[in-house]
């Protein structure tokens, strides 16, 4: 049985829909249950508190772990009472190319590698659903604002993340190795409105932010260091976070979907 933490998230929903297909039993995870496949049984559990899991983990093989709560070796141990033998982490690509910023998945990353489970770290680039943020003005006017118009990062499909995820917790032959999951292909935020525009059939304005306006946005939902730390890699990227990684298609035998696949499945979101 498999554990999905984040089980209504735009990876976790993924996840569960995957495994389920697969014949997989599952046990999401989240504060509040969302929509479901039929037959997945839902826990509501919050990362903050590693004991709020034990009712989920118990009779569990394999766990999906997000980088939540401050208590990661807790819920291991936890996890690794309850019997499940297979950690796969979903951490952030900046745990590898700037750890000094991006602390809290790095500390994930070192519980479970200390964590005695066989383990598999996922390190997902920009998700190509962060794009969400701009549903409510192209709804509105058919504009789409962000800073750093004419930079691009290799953005990747959630449902490809979670389409790795699925193939890890299956399949033997991950265990410890640490994946970099990107997209195709560096795309900018100005490029990444044009094609949300030919998703719906009409064109999408793009109205470029200074850095100081996106700060501020983005202040209101994230603590100091990540905002910076995500404003750093957006206006001056390091060259291996502009670089589209091969661990997708060594995975899952084909290349992944682009931001224009994304755009078109999610649509709806926009009209």
């Amino acid at each position: 049985m498999f554990v999905v933490t984040g089980a209504t998230g735009n990876v976790g929903r993924e996840l569960v829909r995957a495994l389920v297909e697969a014949g997989e039993q599952v046990t999401a995870v989240s504060r509040r249950p969302g929509q479901l496949p039929a037959g997945v049984r839902h826990v509501p559990a919050d990362l903050a508190d590693p004991q709020s899991l034990r009712t989920a983990l118990d009779g569990a093989t394999a766990l999906f772990l997000l980088v939540a709560g401050e208590k990661p070796a807790e819920i291991l141990d936890l996890a690794r009472s309850a019997g499940v033998r297979r950690v796969v982490l979903l951490s952030s690509q900046g745990a590898g190319t700037r750890p000094r910023v991006y602390r809290h998945p790095v500390a994930f990353e070192e519980a479970v590698r200390a964590s005695g489970l066989d383990w598999t770290i996922l390190r997902s680039g920009g998700l190509d659903s962060n794009a969400f943020a701009w549903a409510g003005t192209v709804r509105a006017d058919r504009t789409a604002a962000a800073p750093f118009g004419d930079v691009g990062l290799p953005t990747v499909d959630p449902a490809d993340v979670a389409e790795v995820a699925a193939a890890v917790l299956r399949e033997d032959g991950h265990a410890g190795r640490t994946y970099e999951l990107t997209g195709p292909a560096a795309v900018t935020p100005r490029e990444r409105a044009a094609a949300i525009g030919e998703a719906l059939g009409t064109p999408v304005r793009f109205v470029e932010q200074t850095r100081e306006e996106a700060r501020a946005q983005l202040l209101a939902f994230m603590p100091e260091p990540v905002v910076e730390g995500t404003l750093a890699i957006l206006g001056l990227p390091l060259p291996a976070e502009q670089v589209p990684g091969p661990d997708i298609e060594r995975v899952l035998g084909r290349a992944p979907r682009t931001f224009a696949d994304w755009a078109a499945r999610n649509a709806p979101a926009f009209r």
